[in-house]
């Protein structure tokens, strides 16, 4: 098997009485030829092994013990079966690890022991992995049938078997709890809770104690799971395989019966079970027999309740329940049933017998025919048949065989209602099939039961063999491997013995169907025709009624007593037909045609009848248990065949129950029975090692050269190395991803990986030790050199010592001393002058910079201007806008104010109609309950009457007995007779009382059925008359609310005359202080165009000249499109007229910007003066709106304004006087210019109809007039008609400062003039002003936002809805949103109205619940409106006005907070909403998190030379294999979490609150990496723990650099980094015990325990943790309180806590981006 030769020091498994095998080591070479291997024992014993020198056949190689507890038996170098046993003993011995993998097996150790492995925490943890990545467990194999069912669409099955006792019915319930946990569906039938259900039931009605298990199942038991197409469980169907019968009325010693059983007897005193006359279990021979009828540790009684509620879980009625239980304890008292030999042909059983008549009561049959039907049978002949009496032997067996086929009957009948309860309306789409069936069975008495088990085993081994070879073809084809036939044992020849066409089973039918044929007869024929003709059958050499079979685990001896009996299964006609008399329904049922069809075993066995009388008697020739068995194991093989398998196989270590004890023998006896040992041996045969190119290369680098490593594939190093390493080709072979090795081959290459750091050792070794002396050499060599040095001084300063010496030493000091202060002079010198020259240059580079900064700034203020001015605009317009429909929508809120009180009359209506249907359904359910009880009085007089004819009956018959009995006393039978008359006449009278009553109550009852369905009747009517009545009412109420909404029209239509009015006077009322100002202005303007006119005059001769000059030339089309609006386009003739005198049009617009520009440049002087006239304009202008607010409120004050206006509004004529005079001045001034304009009139009479349109557009457009120039123009305009004219005003007088309005009107053109030179210098003092108007505007800012009841939905779109945390987080402050909502809040608190409060506060919560509930994947999404949802938290907090959260706020903010609602109710509601919002984000985070982990904190090699890992070579499922990604690394793990910490404080998120949620990510993170170490063994060694030290240490600086010291983020990673830290240290001695239990503190005592079990070296440099020193760890920890747990609940959360953090942000300084498009708010 090796490539090399045992010799010296080599370890060899040699043959072993009492251990199977035994551990010995080579202690001399063995040389070839030779007849001896000198061994040495492991307790030091010298042993001298013969070998044969002929054939040479060795010991079998031991595998290194870096090898040794490997997780897959077939990743071992050496594939052998002292090889397996010693793996699995040490992963169970020493590891505590009772799961191991064997290719395609999952090996099952029975712990006999509770064991923490398969609670919910477990199962997630091992949901979603690969097979392989975790330790073997059965949650492993479940998952992978899991994910090769949702994969592949393809059915799955897990085969569970293994000896009784072993674990197999724990093993298939934890597979299918798996899957009922895993696959968790919404729906509320909880069908997993029924699948799980089914367990205990099945358990108490099949399960018993044997010697060998507590709860052996004593059937076989497939459950069918079934999935829909999102793969949750849906339903589920179970199948039964040869329940064991006999159990019923026979136990061996210390055995008992069925659960069930027990249970009743220990409930036997209950209430409801008095009827059923049970006591105790020591009472009834059934469930005596075993002698002990109480198992330690388990309450029956408490059994029984949980075995109810599963009854009840399932949906199976209390009136079922009681059937079964009636019929179980019927049976106990069937048992008790006393037959008496009358003689030896002829037995009897007592009428009176106590438990005959409880047990016929109890399923309601006749004591005496049930007492002779046990005692004769009917024999059918050829011509008649005959009665015959049965011995007391016959009759006890007939007793026992109606009792088995009741309790079988019963079980199918259950387990036919528990899949009724588990059916499902739906498609299934897979399923996963879980089979708990018996393993190979070999006894040393064997009987028909082991036989069929055997049998079945053949068949499951063949498909097992069959599977294996696919795999093994399947994985050598995708690796381009050629595929060579591996011999192994095919046991299709064991199955063709036993089914084949005259096979064993056909024989014992055709012998069963002779109704003299007898065990000795079958037999003869066996041997007959396969003794010595087929090798695997065989005759034992003692015992004359048994034979042999060579099966593929062992040879069995079977038993012929009893074969034929089992197989026929028969029970007596009579007893059928007295059953099936039954009044009992759920007994009857078992009987009525459940054997009416003759079985056809096979189609040339024909039955015949010789007479038609024969047919009757010939039912008791139905199919037999064999031929029965071997159809349902075809039809499971059938199923099996379709899906893909999953093998589980349960070992028994040993036989007395003991926890954690092994018994190599039984274990290798099991290994064998269940196909392990072949599955290796087939390995073995193969390739069984396999390992990536990447796996060998990291492991075998060491074994590599320099040429080697200078090649930059991979694949091809490997393939040099294998080649130079391992000359014989034929022990590897190379695959596409994988090299496959032949047995031995990873031992080898280990032992020359061992050398070469051996050597490597030496070597490093040898040059410390090195280094460390020559260290210490020259350490010694230097001190003697300056011992010799100081010695050769002194010595010669005694020579050389005298005055003149001395002075010349002294002088030379004195010199140096000069010399040295000349050179330090001079070098401080360059200094200095490098110094100053450096500073002033760098003190001109600062200044410089300095200016551009300044100048930057500058032209940023300049920018700032103008973009504010702009933003003060677009303000105004939006005002503008929604001051026109606030009272159309206060009418508006009215009318739907009534609409919604009309909705509620709506409600109303509504709810009376319910109120009427419900009257309705209770009148109905009165009726029905009336139906039924006339139907249980029918029914109550149909069984009086049954009464009746049975007394009768009987009566009849015994009055016969008398007679017959009564022939001598004449005398006394007369008076007896006449007495007998006497009551008879009685009785019949009494009867006919008793009819003549029933009758009467039936007519009584009828007669009130009748009344009711009257009453019903005419209440249905009276009913329908009112609901009429309603449907009337609601057709008037709607007639109704329509000719209100005429009339809510019409008072609208009136109203609208009044409310123009008003505005109307509101204009004049706001026109009158500036009409004063105008005619100020318009004097002082007055006297300056009369100065600027000869300049004018000049100025318009030049632009005439550029006028005519433009006019010729083109303009682009391009920017007249821009220009033209969709209506001017409309207007285009087809030849371009209009279109060329746009073309001149737009030339003379260029001409007036030039004109408007320098009209500016001379209005700038004028600008000065006009500032502190426009400001105390503007203090008036807020004096008056403050006063006219006041008044409002008043209604005096109201009256007082109204007449103030009216006598205001007697002035405006005298103004216009005024005006009209400037205006004659003006036209005199005018008539100068129309002789200049003449030439240019000509030019532009065209299009000058056109431009005044257009001018007003193009005018705003360039010249960008501020917005509140436009609201001190409205105010100078005299009254409404005016106002509407504004515009087209403006425009005419801007066209006449260019001279292009001579054909209007001359009064309006000198107006317009006048209007239009206001407007101009108004315009150029606003932007001087802005800063001025700003301040003004913030003064008036009260830090609230009114939001009307229509914009309210387009509030929480634009805000909420619709708003990208992305874009705008950056160009805002944090908490914009919250800050706008609360003073929107704040505004209908400020007004008092609760409506508007109310429903902004819903629509914000429901706002933000519907945006993290669409986007609650996305982390910026819910981080960003968690931060808001906590800042608006805080801001009710805030500004609610309790003192506690007043004490940090400035006296403004005092000022802002709630004055007349109390939120504390939302603030609950919010609070809630932002505990949820939290969770999602953590949710979020911790998936996105979650798969990061495991790869980048324990796969990932952060120290870079130390490896960490070890291949295995572990075959994975196909399933298991992904597509190769990039691996994360614990640089992925700290980008990601900078990643959250990043967004959460650009979203501005509470610091307190980031820590929370670093803290559960940290958790996350060292919760699950710990789980992963105590899940897989191949991550508990020394250098894994170094690796895990170091990345704990770099999250630790993660958290220094992030600040999140505070957060306790490092106190939740102490678990993982004392098992680091356990991980690494010494585990010898005593000393060391103490250090790990004082160290590790925070570990439960479990998890060290584990830690220690798992501990494996990945190299030979360490050492394992011996059990000893386990134990002593363990024995300090029993002191220790710290429960059982192993596993850490990674899904467990903090609770989170919101900290009340005020803002020092005032509301009044908030502004709003034009980005959120919330223009239609209004600032308060």
């Amino acid at each position: 098997m090796a490539l090399f030769t045992p010799s010296q020091y080599n370890s060899v498994w040699i043959p072993d009485p009492d251990e199977i095998w035994q551990s010995a080591e080579i202690t001399k070479d063995y040389k070839k030829g030779s007849d001896v291997l000198h061994l040495q024992l492991e307790d030091g014993t010298e042993l001298s092994y013969p070998v044969d020198a002929i054939k040479t056949l060795l010991p079998p190689l031991r595998n290194p013990d870096i090898l040794v507890g490997e997780n897959d038996l077939t990743a071992l170098s050496y594939l052998h079966e002292p090889a397996v046993l010693h793996n699995l003993k040490v992963r169970f011995m020493d590891s505590k690890l009772i799961y191991t993998y064997c290719g395609i097996i999952l090996v099952a150790i029975n712990p006999y022991k509770e064991i923490p492995i398969y609670g919910d925490v477990i199962i997630h943890a091992y949901s979603g992995q690969n097979m392989g990545d975790m330790d073997p467990h059965i949650f492993a194999v479940a998952e992978e049938a899991y994910k090769q069912m949702a994969r592949k669409n393809r059915n799955q099955s897990i085969i569970v078997s293994g000896e009784s006792g072993a674990g197999k019915t724990v093993s298939a319930r934890y597979a299918m709890r798996y899957f009922a946990t895993v696959s968790k569906s919404s729906s509320k039938d909880c069908v997993e809770d029924k699948v799980l259900a089914s367990n205990p039931i099945t358990e108490a009605i099949g399960n018993a104690k044997t010697t060998r298990n507590d709860n052996s199942s004593r059937f076989g038991k497939y459950t069918e799971i079934s999935f829909d197409y999102r793969y949750r469980i849906i339903g589920a169907n179970m199948r039964t395989y040869l329940l064991e019968k006999s159990r019923v009325v026979f136990q061996a010693e210390n055995e008992r019966n069925y659960h069930i059983f027990y249970q009743l007897c220990a409930s036997a005193d209950k209430s409801e079970f008095k009827h059923l006359k049970l006591g105790d279990a020591e009472s009834f021979t059934y469930v005596s027999m075993g002698g002990n009828a109480v198992i330690d540790g388990v309450n029956d009684r408490a059994d029984l309740n949980e075995t109810r509620k599963t009854f009840s879980l399932l949906g199976l009625k209390q009136d079922f329940q009681m059937d079964v239980f009636r019929v179980l304890a019927g049976i106990l008292h069937l048992g008790n049933v006393e037959i008496r030999a009358l003689n030896e042909e002829k037995s009897s059983v007592q009428n009176d017998d106590h438990h005959l008549t409880v047990f016929c009561e109890l399923l309601e049959l006749m004591p005496r025919e049930m007492a002779y039907g046990l005692c004769h049978r009917k024999i059918a002949t050829a011509s008649d048949t005959v009665i015959k009496p049965m011995t007391r032997l016959q009759a006890i067996n007939a007793r026992d065989a109606l009792a088995k086929h009741i309790y079988s009957n019963l079980f199918s009948c259950i387990v036919k209602h528990i899949n009724k309860a588990l059916q499902f309306s739906g498609k299934q789409h897979t399923f996963i099939g879980v089979l708990d069936i018996y393993g190979f069975e070999t006894f040393e008495v064997n009987s028909f039961e082991q036989f069929c088990i055997n049998y079945a085993n053949e068949k499951l081994q063949q498909q097992f063999n069959l599977h294996v070879f696919k795999l093994e073809q399947d994985e050598y084809m995708k690796e381009d491997i050629p595929w060579t036939l591996i011999e192994f044992n095919d046991n299709q020849p064991c199955i063709d013995l036993i089914e084949a066409k005259m096979g064993i089973l056909e024989l014992l039918d055709e012998e069963c169907l002779l109704p003299l044929g007898t065990e000795e007869n079958w037999l003869q024929k066996l041997q007959n025709t396969y003794l010595n003709k087929n090798p695997l059958f065989e005759k034992p050499r003692m015992m004359s009624k048994a034979f042999i079979i060579q099966h593929f685990a062992d040879k069995v001896q079977y038993e012929c007593d009893g074969f034929l009996e089992k197989n026929r299964d028969t029970l007596y006609e009579e007893l059928i037909n007295v059953l099936r008399k039954s009044k009992f329904h759920l007994l009857a049922d078992f009987f009525q045609d459940n054997e009416s069809s003759t079985g056809s075993l096979n189609p040339n066995i024909k039955i015949r009848s010789a007479k038609p009388g024969f047919k009757s008697f010939k039912k008791e020739h139905r199919t037999t248990v064999g031929s029965k068995f071997r159809s349902s194991l075809h039809l499971l093989m059938e199923t099996l065949n379709a899906t893909t398998p999953h093998y589980v196989r349960c070992i028994k270590p040993n036989d007395s129950k003991l926890p954690f004890e092994y018994d190599s023998k039984r274990v290798v006896q099991q290994l064998r029975a269940c196909g392990v040992l072949e599955t290796i041996r087939i390995s073995a045969q193969s390739y069984p090692s396999r390992w990536t190119y990447f796996e060998f290369f990291s492991r075998y680098r060491i074994l590599m050269s320099q040429h080697d490593l200078a090649i930059n594939d991979k694949k091809q190093i490997c393939k040099e190395v294998l080649q130079r390493l391992i000359q014989d080709p034929n022990q590897y072979h190379f695959g596409k991803t994988k090299i496959f090795f032949r047995a031995g081959q990873v031992a080898y290459l280990e032992k020359l990986r061992a050398d070469r750091l051996r050597a490597a050792s030496v070597t490093i070794q040898k040059n410390l030790r090195c280094w460390i002396q020559r260290k210490k050499f020259l350490e010694l060599k230097r001190a003697t050199t300056i011992i010799q040095q100081y010695v050769r001084g002194q010595r010669a300063i005694r020579h050389v010592l005298n005055a003149t010496s001395l002075k010349q030493a002294w002088a030379a000091v004195i010199i140096q001393k000069h010399w040295r202060r000349f050179l330090v002079q001079r070098l401080y010198q360059l200094i200095l002058a490098a110094t100053i020259t450096i500073q002033s240059y760098t003190r001109g580079w600062l200044a410089r910079r300095c200016y551009k900064t300044m100048v930057k700034d500058q032209k940023a203020l300049i920018i700032q201007k103008h973009v504010r001015a702009w933003l003060v605009r677009r303000r105004y317009q939006s005002i503008r806008r929604f001051v026109l429909n606030i009272q159309l929508s206060f009418r508006v809120k009215q009318l739907h104010k009534k609409l919604e009180e009309q909705s509620r009359e709506n409600k109303g209506l509504l709810e009376r109609l319910t109120s009427l249907s419900t009257i309705h359904s209770a009148d109905m359910g009165k009726f029905h309950k009336v139906e039924e009880t006339l139907q249980k009085t029918v029914t109550q007089k149909k069984f009086v009457e049954d009464q009746m004819k049975k007394n009768k009956a009987q009566m009849e018959q015994t009055l016969s007995e008398l007679r017959k009995e009564t022939l001598s006393l004449q005398t006394q039978n007369e008076k007896l007779k006449k007495q007998h008359l006497e009551q008879m006449q009685e009785i019949k009278g009494k009867m006919d009382k008793m009819t003549q009553e029933h009758l009467n109550d039936l007519e009584r009852e009828e007669r009130q059925r009748r009344k009711l369905e009257n009453n019903f009747q005419i209440q249905k009517e009276e009913y329908e008359n009112q609901i009429k009545a309603l449907n009337d009412e609601i057709k008037q109420l709607q007639e109704e609310r329509i000719q209100l909404q005429e009339q809510v029209q019409e008072e609208y239509l009136a109203n609208e005359s009044l409310r123009k009015e008003m505005a109307q006077v509101t204009n004049e009322t706001l026109v009158i202080p500036k009409l004063k100002g105008d005619i100020a202005t318009l004097e002082l303007k007055k006297q300056g165009l009369e100065m600027c006119l000869q300049n004018q005059r000049k100025e318009m001769r030049e632009k005439v000249e550029e006028i005519t000059q433009q006019l010729l030339g083109g303009l682009e089309g391009d920017e007249l499109r821009k220009r033209l609006s969709p209506e001017d386009m409309e207007h285009l003739n087809e030849d371009g007229e209009l279109w060329m005198a746009y073309e001149g049009l737009k030339r003379a617009s260029r001409v007036m910007e030039l004109h408007i520009q320098s009209q500016k440049e001379s209005y700038e002087k004028e600008i000065e003066d006009l500032t502190l006239k426009i400001e105390h304009f503007y203090e008036e202008t807020a004096h008056l709106q403050q006063k006219f607010q006041e008044e409002n409120h008043i209604n005096e004050g109201i009256r007082l304004d109204l007449t103030r206006l009216s006598n205001e509004n007697m002035v405006i004529p005298e103004l216009k006087l005024q005006i009209l005079e400037l205006q004659k001045e003006k036209q005199e001034i005018e008539n100068h210019l129309k002789g200049q304009v003449v030439k240019m009139k000509e030019k532009m009479e065209e299009v000058t109809d056109q431009w005044q349109g257009r001018l007003e557009e193009a005018g705003i457009q360039e010249t960008k007039l501020p917005d509140k120039n436009y609201q001190l123009l409205n105010r100078t305009q005299a009254n409404s008609t005016i106002s509407a004219r504004k515009q087209e005003e403006a425009a005419q007088l801007a066209i006449e400062n260019l001279n292009l309005e001579e054909q209007l009107d001359q009064k309006e053109k000198q107006i317009k003039k006048l209007q239009n030179q206001i407007k101009s210098l108004t315009k150029t003092t606003d932007k001087v002003t802005d800063a001025n108007l700003s301040r003004v505007m913030w003064k008036e800012h009260h830090g609230m936002l009114e939001c009307k009841a229509e914009d309210e939905e387009k509030l929480i779109k634009n805000l909420i809805l619709d708003l990208k945390p992305r874009g705008v987080v950056v160009n805002m402050i944090p908490g914009l949103p919250t800050y706008i909502l609360f003073m929107c809040v704040r505004y209908a608190d400020e007004v008092n109205n609760a409506d508007m409060l109310k429903s902004l506060m819903n629509s914000l919560i429901g706002g933000i619940k519907d945006v993290t509930k669409n986007h609650n994947e996305e982390f910026d999404v819910l981080s960003f409106w968690l931060s808001n949802s906590v800042h608006f938290l805080n801001c009710l907090k805030q500004y609610s006005g309790e003192e506690e959260f007043m004490k940090h706020n400035t006296p403004q903010q005092n000022n802002h907070c709630l004055k007349n609602f109390d939120l504390s109710e939302y603030r609950q509601i919010l609070s809630d909403l932002a505990i949820q919002i939290y969770q999602q984000v953590i949710q979020v985070m911790e998936g996105d998190l979650q798969p990061m982990i495991v790869p980048g904190m324990l796969e990932h090699e952060s120290l870079q030379g130390i490896s960490s890992m070890k291949p295995t070579g572990l075959r994975k499922r196909s399933s298991s294999f992904l597509d190769e990604t990039e691996p994360y690394t614990i640089s992925s793990i700290l980008q990601q979490l900078s990643y959250y910490f990043t967004t959460m404080c650009q979203h501005g998120m509470d610091t307190d609150l980031i820590k929370q949620a670093v803290k559960q990510l940290f958790f996350l993170i060292g919760a699950i990496t710990l789980n992963n170490i105590l899940l897989r063994k191949d991550m508990c060694s020394c250098r894994k723990g170094m690796q895990i030290r170091c990345n704990i240490s770099y999250l630790e600086e993660w958290l220094k650099e992030k600040n999140m010291q505070g957060s306790n983020a490092k106190e939740t990673l102490e678990l993982l980094a004392q098992a680091a830290w356990l991980l690494q240290v010494n585990k010898s001695t005593d000393d060391d015990v103490k250090e790990i239990c004082e160290r590790c503190s925070s570990l439960s005592a479990v998890q060290i325990v584990k830690i220690l079990n798992s501990y494996t070296p990945i190299d030979y440099f360490e050492k394992r943790v011996t059990p000893s020193f386990v134990r002593k760890v363990q024995s300090q920890l029993n002191s220790r309180e710290d429960g059982s747990t192993l596993i850490i609940d990674a899904k467990y959360h903090f609770q989170v806590t919101f900290p009340f953090s005020p803002s020092t942000l005032a509301l009044e300084t908030i502004q709003i981006p034009s980005s959120l498009k919330l223009n239609f708010l209004n600032i308060i």
